[in-house]
């Protein structure tokens, strides 16, 4: 062997070595290989948020092209610091419902300019930066009791099962039963299924990066027969002028905005638990008490992002369950996040590309980890009533109102009620209580 092919190797290995030391690859009994294929495949199950956020941002009036270019590098920024800081396996983007939110709500709704709209999410990620430093949300979320945490793990691959179906279109509206079923005999609905049983297949043959390989070989199944189109490789990024830094803080203070701001920080507070709680159960990274380790780093990591995103010029930039699809390929560390988040500068340059893996293929992908997040009921304790019932309602609730902060809600309620009306209140912890009024006047005054 020549001295630069040793050289070369000793590189190789030192780098390997400082990687594993660094995010302890080894010791959460995982590999760089597996990382790298977990950051992968949360990549491809959340690549459509880069077609989808500036397809509902633009509808508010904002520059399409620009808002792609923000939503990536949300993504990319975001996730880094998660990975780097906090080394967890969760990747972080603009939100879906808080997208919605913003232009629906707070632009066309209410009438603001999407400029102001952005000067209320910088300020409500101010605010998530000052709660993450003070122990407020780390003792919030790690006062959540087990029932709730296995619940909201159930109730997040619940909520994600729903939108695999509805991307496959298994499942679409009615206007009589809210939904029904659709039509399988076409082409998505079809390769759906088959994406479907094909990982399922292939995991329990225990094969690594069963997920993407499922994916994939539905997605070329489409271009193929022309069910999904293939749009091409690589593509020059648009410029990010028309949003970037766009933001308008003069009306911040009006009442309008204010509740505004509220309404945003609760969101992103307890999505962000959510997916946290869940993902951290789902990867078994829940300490002896059941809390989560470095939870202040991931906090800080997650509140960062979204003001970082308003600076770009996108809506609320929050941790995604779908970072649950590379815990199921074997993700365990930031590693993967951090491939997570190259894939994302990647693809600003080959658009075309991550915008050609069809819906279809992703949902695939979300309804097996849907499966095996749902999961985690098994885990309760059904002999006892006030600890089980509250658990699925918050499960049930998540898919059944499209929304994890509101499935949180519901949950924390019926548990500090279901806890008073048995005589158990001494064993609901304060935080409970805090958490159910604030949702009980959330519901009560500015609806979900």
């Amino acid at each position: 062997m020549s001295i630069e092919a040793q050289g070369a190797n000793t590189n190789n290995s030192s780098l390997a070595a400082r990687l594993d030391n660094y995010f302890q690859i080894s010791a959460q009994g995982s590999s760089i290989r597996t990382e790298l294929i977990g950051g992968l495949t949360t990549f491809m199950a959340m690549a459509y948020i880069t077609v989808v956020n500036p397809s509902i941002l633009s509808q508010a009036g904002m520059d399409f092209g620009a808002v792609f270019v923000a939503t990536c590098l949300a993504a990319a920024v975001g996730t880094v610091i998660m990975g780097a800081v906090a080394n967890y396996p969760i990747a972080q983007a603009p939100g879906m419902g808080q997208n919605a939110y913003f232009t629906f709500g707070i632009v066309l709704g209410m009438g603001n300019s999407w400029q102001s709209a952005l000067g209320a999410v910088f300020v409500s990620g101010i605010i998530f930066i000052v709660l993450s430093v003070l122990p407020v949300r780390e003792w919030l979320i790690n006062a959540i009791p087990r029932s709730l945490k296995l619940g909201i793990s159930a109730g997040i691959g619940f909520f994600l099962a729903i939108i695999a179906l509805a991307s496959g279109g298994v499942v679409v509206d009615d206007p009589a039963t809210l939904v029904s079923l659709g039509d399988l005999t076409q082409p998505p609905a079809i390769l759906f299924f088959l994406g479907f049983v094909l990982i399922a297949a292939l995991s329990h043959r225990n094969v690594i990066g069963a997920v993407v390989i499922g994916m994939l070989a539905v997605t070329v199944i489409g271009w193929l027969t022309g069910v999904a189109e293939f749009n091409g490789v690589v593509s020059t990024p648009p410029a990010i002028g028309p949003v970037f830094m766009q933001l308008d803080l003069d009306g911040i203070f009006e009442w309008s905005m204010i509740t505004v701001v509220l309404t945003l920080l609760l969101v992103d507070v307890f999505d962000t638990a959510g997916t946290l709680v869940g993902v951290a159960t789902r990867a078994k990274m829940l300490d002896e008490n059941g809390h989560l380790p470095r939870l202040r780093k991931a906090l800080l990591a997650d509140s960062g992002a979204t003001a970082l995103g308003a600076l770009f010029g996108t809506s609320s930039t929050t941790s995604y369950i779908e970072s649950a699809a590379g815990v199921g390929s074997g993700a365990r560390t930031g590693l993967a996040a951090i491939f997570t988040a190259v894939l994302f500068i990647l693809c600003l340059f080959v658009a075309p590309l991550a915008q050609s893996i069809p819906a279809y293929a992703s949902g695939a992908a979300l309804l097996f980890v849907a499966c095996l997040m749902a999961r985690a009921l098994e885990e309760l304790e059904w002999a006892d009533i006030t600890e089980s019932a509250p658990a699925l309602v918050t499960a049930l609730a998540m898919p059944l109102t499209y929304s994890i902060a509101n499935g949180i809600g519901i949950g924390f309620i019926c548990y500090a009620v279901t806890r008073i009306a048995s005589g158990q209140w001494r064993q609901c912890p304060a935080a409970v209580y805090v958490v159910a009024v604030i949702f009980a006047l959330k519901f009560a005054f500015l609806g979900a």
